[in-house]
């Protein structure tokens, strides 16, 4: 009996132990959120094979995370949970979660898309976070500031031996989606079903917000969506390679390329490339994040990279088409900006967006802002976050149509 009480004893010794430094998830049932943390090394990000059972949004594995401008103001974790990707197959896709200390339960939630990272794992959005080099971090500090727990997906692909689906909408959309899903699911972070939600991001992340909102109403119905905010969209990406060619952004052109690629297996981007384009694009793969995208690769051209240019065929056509945002427009309030001499998001495309929008009926407010691209963001952040407090206050939506 004695040796028993002891062996129940260093048995609840070692789960504490085993929590506190890092053990492998265990196996929970399907559709559970496992009871343990981890794995604790880069292999958190290669997902199970094959895939646990569940529905979109429930959360495989998670681990605490501490992102190093957050340490003081939220509680953090790290999960991976169930998505879908650009094909419509189920997924799993990375991300962060954050609740701010001394909210109970948090407010609200922002489903925040990050802007672009780059092709290289070490780039991964919450890598950044705990590195504190995430840009987009000011957006991410306000709503927590204001009381609203944020759900910042890492997209799909970033693992240690696979590519990012990077600017691909069909896959973006339920990555951004399934973040607030995971929230809810992960039981540490307290947050209720029938949590007001509103999708946030710029560049990138505006295009994944978007979609987001394009893509609520009929793939996650049960969420209380009550806006979408938008800045620097992408939303006719035929429109934005044109103003990349050879310009200053080309390095974002050749990982959308490469983002489109891995997403959709049958455009074989390789059978395109020459000797230079394969070297150049295999050590973005492994080494470029945004930095290097814009020193490496500025002002070259489609033409230094392939045999013949891909953008043009069927295949790539059909893809593209299929990534043009405006099909279904969000039936919630939306806030979309941009920056009026916008050199790597032209702007003309996204105020097409913006028209195409009014025209269906969104309650949408326009702003452009005197900003080049990268000053875009900050140009527009405060009214950004401004509508979001308002829109989450149940205020009327203001438009501009």
């Amino acid at each position: 009996m004695k040796h028993a009480r002891c062996r129940a004893v260093l048995s609840a010794l070692l789960t504490c132990c085993l929590v506190a430094l890092g053990a492998v998830a265990a196996s929970p049932p399907a559709g559970a959120t496992p009871l343990l943390p981890g794995p604790f090394d880069d292999s958190f990000y290669t997902p199970p094979s094959p895939l646990p059972a569940g529905k979109p949004g429930d959360v495989i594995r998670w681990r605490p995370s501490v992102p190093l401008l957050n340490a003081l103001n939220a509680d953090a974790w790290q999960v991976m949970y169930l998505s879908t990707n650009a094909l419509g197959n189920r997924n799993a896709v990375t991300g962060t979660i954050l609740v701010p200390k001394g909210v109970e339960p948090a407010k609200a939630i922002v489903g925040y898309a990050v802007g672009t990272q780059g092709p290289a794992f070490k780039c991964t959005a919450s890598k950044a976070m705990e590195r504190g080099t995430l840009y987009d971090q000011p957006a991410i500090n306000d709503s927590l500031s204001s009381g609203y727990a944020v759900a910042v997906t890492d997209y799909e692909g970033y693992s240690p031996s696979t590519v990012p689906t990077y600017i691909t909408g069909q896959s973006m959309g339920p990555a951004v989606i399934d973040s607030v899903r995971a929230a809810q699911d992960l039981p540490l972070a307290r947050l209720p079903k029938s949590a007001k939600v509103i999708f946030q991001g710029y560049s990138q992340g505006g295009g994944g917000s978007m979609w987001a909102g394009e893509k609520q109403p009929a793939y996650a119905p049960e969420l209380h969506v009550v806006g979408v905010v938008a800045g620097g969209v992408p939303a006719d990406l035929t429109e934005v390679a044109k103003g990349l060619d050879g310009y200053l952004g080309f390095g974002f052109l050749a990982f959308a390329a490469l983002g489109l690629d891995a997403a959709y297996p049958e455009l074989r981007l390789d059978s395109f490339l020459n000797d230079t384009g394969r070297r150049q694009l295999a050590d973005a793969k492994k080494n470029a994040c945004t930095a290097e995208l814009l020193l490496n690769y500025s002002f070259k051209k489609i033409g230094d990279f392939t045999t013949s240019n891909p953008l043009g065929t069927p295949q790539w056509q059909a893809r593209l088409a299929q990534n043009k945002l405006g099909a279904h427009p969000p039936r919630v309030p939306v806030f979309q900006y941009h920056a009026s001499v916008d050199e790597i998001v032209n702007t003309p495309q996204a105020e097409t967006l913006h028209r195409a929008y009014c025209a269906a009926g969104v309650r949408e407010q326009w702003t452009t802002y005197l900003a080049e691209h990268a000053t875009g963001i900050l140009a527009g952040h405060a009214d950004a976050h401004q509508w979001i407090v308002k829109r989450f206050n149940g205020e009327p939506a203001p438009s501009n149509c």
